[in-house]
């Protein structure tokens, strides 16, 4: 993962590979065999899933013919498990009795279909969900115990730390599943309602999935009740407003937006903010019809008031404290209401909801009739699009008589029908700036009041926000000439960025997708030629030196760019062997910019996110080799390496190779183990306590610029002081940081 740190900049637009698994192929189906040895099986998964719900071992499952031995599987779930019958809802655990993953997956969820004739709900909805932010990608399969065929199954992606390194470039932050302990009621809300201090408090509505966390769950609902102003500095509004609007568009009850405001997940990544994911959409559409009201009632939806279901939702609602405010706050609402018109008009107007809806069934259809345990009939799973089906106590919608009856309700309301500002002719002054060159974005924008752009120049972090203006000041033209313009420095490779404008009445986004779609703009840049580029340190035997994003110690190796370029790595090649110089590809959209770094973790596991070779490093004799299609570029050999020590260009770019402390992406190599650095008596500069709970005292002699950064070379924080700075480290990831005063830098660790 590639971060930027103050004048070093690494650039890299971080777009999700893609990958080569199968596993959640939209347009196939999974095959799962499970087989177990012992005749109670059934009766012990049953046993297990009432009380602790322990894995059961299986002797094998085979995933589309690939055998595992000794894979842990259970039955999941709340009404739709059912121990009287067959087809219950399954986690598969393949990492549960023994170190072992398929396609990089440890676990696999299986829904059963409870409360959707269709079969279909979620994986149509995640589909859909995938347009405006992350979650997990779904598909079907059909499963085996035994040799028997229990019958066809959604599969969805399960939502772990893995998922957050994938989606959020990190795991180890605050990492909260909302869902009650106990059985579901309206009185067990996972609603961030403030409790009081004690975190025992809210026990019973949460799970903390990373290593802590009860407190700042805490502060968290502290901030959602009682200080609605603070949201923008602790959650990520834009995924939240997504959330709560698809939520209501598609009537996704069983959600923050229902009776016992569950069903989602919380992560906070390293920019400090709050970041919500959906999962368990197996009844939305509609299926489950509960929208609650206060703290008692159950608020049962028809399928008439679920298409009229109002978007005002409980915005007066205490229990639903998120709800209230931004139903409260007038650009949140606008906001929320832009998004519920692109859903609207991308997905339900133009029928892409029913021409993949049908796909799926017709993907499906020979599964399902075979499927002998399915609790509805073929006949209700081929009318479930148009038929509204009864189900106990309250009536399924078909998908399309909702989503109908829904696009006319939605269109019939003031707030949909209102003007929204036009936002075109969106142009950069120079569409290929140079490296920290100025640059304006200009646009054509009328009807409106306000205009801002959210801008970014690392994939990884929140989009920063700068008013534009129609004043003749901002490179905007003549003033009042519907021409809007900003000025920016171009500090980075590439800039993400998009357009939000406002008037009395609406809100309009540009693209309309963003904050999870938006423009780029590149810098100009040229392909490498010999020298440009060079392979500068190396760490083949990472045993406790910095962590990836998975928070696992892998090898690495930095690249650096001698140039006062940009370089474009995009048909750049990293080898560990002369016999296949093309072994593993700088992804496109690749850069380091003039004098930058580019980190890359050479740890076999390409699979997993977008800087990760195929290959390792050889800690006891290895090569290392860097090519441009047939051109060779760079090349290192090295012998036996010690564990944490560097192998690096001693001048930092130019010189000779030698052993190190290592300098991760961020500093000159300016310090072979021959010079006294980190571990001489007479630095200057001191660090301590360290490791470090929360306070740490930095030392130095006389007025210094001290900057703190991070293991990815992001700059936490700089500024000048006379001896002594404290710096306080509370709101820091567990994890290893540098402090850099001069030529000086020493490592310290924060163990909260």
């Amino acid at each position: 993962m590639v971060k930027k740190t103050g004048l070093l900049l690494i650039a890299l637009i971080a777009m999700k590979l893609s990958f080569a698994q199968t596993l959640y192929n939209l347009n196939t189906i999974q095959k799962i065999e499970i087989s177990f040895s012992i005749p109670n099986w059934d009766y012990r998964m049953d046993t297990a899933k009432v009380g602790a719900e322990g894995y059961l071992m299986a002797d094998s499952v085979k995933i589309n013919g690939l055998q595992f031995d000794s894979v842990g599987v259970k039955y999941k779930g709340n009404s739709s498990f059912d121990s009287t019958k067959i087809k219950n809802p399954l986690h598969i655990s393949f990492d549960e009795f023994k170190n072992q993953q398929y396609e990089g997956f440890k676990d696999i969820k299986l829904s059963n279909g409870y409360g959707d004739p269709s079969l279909i709900r979620e994986v149509l909805a995640y589909e859909v969900l995938g347009n405006y932010m992350h979650c997990p990608r779904a598909n079907f399969a059909q499963v085996y115990i035994n040799g028997s065929y229990v019958g066809i199954y959604s599969s969805a992606e399960n939502i772990d730390k893995k998922f957050c390194a994938d989606h959020f470039n990190s795991n180890q932050g605050t990492f909260v599943k909302c869902n009650p302990i106990v059985n579901p009621s309206p009185t067990t809300k996972s609603n961030f309602k403030y409790l009081g201090i004690d975190s025992s408090l809210y026990f019973t509505y949460y799970e903390i999935k990373s290593k802590s966390g009860w407190n700042e769950l805490v502060t968290l609902c502290d901030s959602v009740s009682n200080n609605p102003t603070s949201y923008d500095n602790v959650i990520d509004m834009d995924r939240m407003i997504w959330m709560l609007a698809f939520n209501n568009t598609f009537v996704n009850l069983d959600s923050y937006s229902g009776v016992f405001a569950q069903n989602h997940y919380i992560y906070k990544d390293q920019s400090n903010h709050y970041n919500p994911i959906v999962w368990d959409l197996n009844m939305c559409f509609g299926a489950f019809p509960f929208a609650g009201a206060g703290n008692v009632s159950m608020g049962n939806q028809t399928p008439t008031t679920m298409q009229q279901f109002s978007p005002a939702n409980h915005a007066g609602d205490d229990y639903w404290p998120v709800i209230k405010t931004i139903q409260a706050n007038d650009s949140y609402r606008k906001k929320y209401i832009a998004h519920m018109k692109t859903m609207l008009n991308e997905i339900i107007i133009s029928g892409q909801y029913a021409t993949l809806a049908n796909q799926l069934i017709t993907l499906i259809d020979t599964a399902v009739q075979s499927d002998n345990n399915k609790k509805y009939t073929y006949a209700q799973f081929q009318s479930a699009m148009n038929t509204d089906i009864i189900n106990g106590s309250y009536t399924i919608p078909g998908i399309s008589n909702l989503m109908s009856g829904r696009a006319t309700y939605l269109q019939s309301l003031p707030e949909f029908t209102a003007t929204a500002p036009n936002i075109t002719a969106i142009t950069p002054s120079n569409p290929s700036p140079n490296y920290n060159a100025n640059i304006s974005i200009t646009a054509n924008i009328s009807n409106t009041n306000m205009v801002y752009i959210g801008y970014r120049f690392d994939h990884t972090l929140k989009f920063q926000k700068a008013i534009m203006y129609d004043d003749g000041a901002h490179n905007d033209g003549g003033a009042n000439d519907g021409i809007y313009g900003v000025d920016l420095m171009m500090s980075g490779a590439t800039m993400e960025y998009y357009i939000y404008a406002e008037n009395a009445s609406a809100g309009m986004f540009a693209p309309q997708r963003a904050e999870h779609e938006f423009y780029t703009l590149t810098v100009q840049n040229t392909i490498p030629i010999v020298g440009d580029i060079v392979i500068n340190e190396l760490l083949a035997v990472n045993k406790d030196n910095v962590l990836d994003e998975y928070n696992d110690h892998e090898d690495w190796l930095e690249i650096y760019n001698t140039t006062n370029q940009t370089i474009d790595m995009s048909n750049v090649y990293l080898s560990n062997t002369l016999n296949n110089t093309l072994k593993w590809k700088f992804p496109s959209n690749t850069y380091i910019i003039p004098h930058g770094y580019l980190t890359v973790w050479a740890d076999d596991d390409s699979l997993e996110y977008l800087l990760h070779t195929n290959f390792n490093l050889d800690k006891d004799t290895g090569f290392l080799v860097m090519s441009r299609n047939a051109l060779l570029l760079d090349s290192v050999s090295f012998t036996s390496q010690k564990a944490d020590t560097s192998w690096g260009r001693y001048p930092n770019g130019t010189g000779n190779f030698t052993l190190m402390n290592t300098t991760f992406g961020a500093i000159n190599n300016n310090y072979p183990l021959s010079t006294s650095h980190l571990t001489t008596a007479n630095q200057t500069l001191q660090v301590y306590p360290n490791p470090v709970n929360e306070i740490i005292n930095i030392s130095f002699n006389g007025w210094q610029k001290i900057s703190v950064f991070d293991v990815y070379g992001k700059l936490i924080s700089s500024s000048a002081a006379n001896q002594l700075i404290q710096f306080n480290t509370s709101t820091l990831p567990n994890g290893i940081y540098f402090v850099k005063s001069g030529e000086e830098v020493v490592k310290f660790t924060v163990m909260h």
